[in-house]
């Protein structure tokens, strides 16, 4: 499976979210499985869509022949525009599915890892903070993936703000030390998504 990161900036609120609505037409596109996102909690003009394909193949096909038709709507309602690719390398807790309609925001961590570290860091995905995410209440979902240059999207899935902030404050900090995060990683970043049930396709 293939994962689509995009983030922008929005200059006209009400036409991108007009726009936003087409994308609906992505329903029946070979290969598609399924899209969402919302507005970042930190920075109030920010926007992440997750996007969900099941191969790159699938994914080439539609950008050269469908995408700019429905993208068409939403010119000149945003800026700074970054789309990022990752491959699914495995579930945060069992069995994800690109369905977004029970959950109330998304968590991304985006992590350039050191060439000598990426192993570790992945095993420390795996075994540590895949269970700790997946045993933690209001964790509903989520996906692990990997893009060329170290770049690795975890992507979680949750049904509140509130768990996710007990999650955080209760075992992260932990978590880091126990996986030697700080060695694996070279840069992390990522944001809280108030996701918009109307975007969702």
């Amino acid at each position: 499976m293939l994962v689509k990161w995009t983030r922008c900036t929005v200059v006209d609120r009400r036409g991108f979210e007009r726009g936003q609505r087409k994308w609906a037409g992505l329903l029946g596109e070979p290969g598609f499985r399924g899209q969402g996102g919302g507005w970042s909690r930190g920075r109030p003009q920010v926007v992440h869509l997750f996007g969900f394909w099941e191969s790159r193949a699938f994914y080439d096909s539609f950008m050269a022949r469908s995408h700019d038709r429905l993208a068409a709507a939403q010119a000149g309602t945003f800026k700074n525009v970054q789309v990022r690719l990752f491959e699914h390398r495995f579930d945060v807790k069992v069995g994800f599915s690109p369905q977004f309609a029970d959950a109330d925001v998304v968590r991304i961590a985006h992590c350039r890892v050191r060439e000598d570290r990426v192993d570790h860091f992945t095993l420390m995905q795996e075994k540590v903070w895949n269970p700790a995410m997946a045993g933690s209440p209001g964790m509903l979902r989520g996906v692990f993936g990997e893009a060329p240059g170290q770049e690795f999207l975890v992507l979680s899935m949750w049904n509140s703000e509130a768990e996710h902030g007990k999650y955080r404050a209760e075992r992260v900090e932990r978590l880091a030390l126990r996986t030697q995060l700080e060695a694996d990683v070279a840069s992390i970043g990522g944001d809280i998504v108030s996701l918009e049930p109307s975007w969702t396709v």
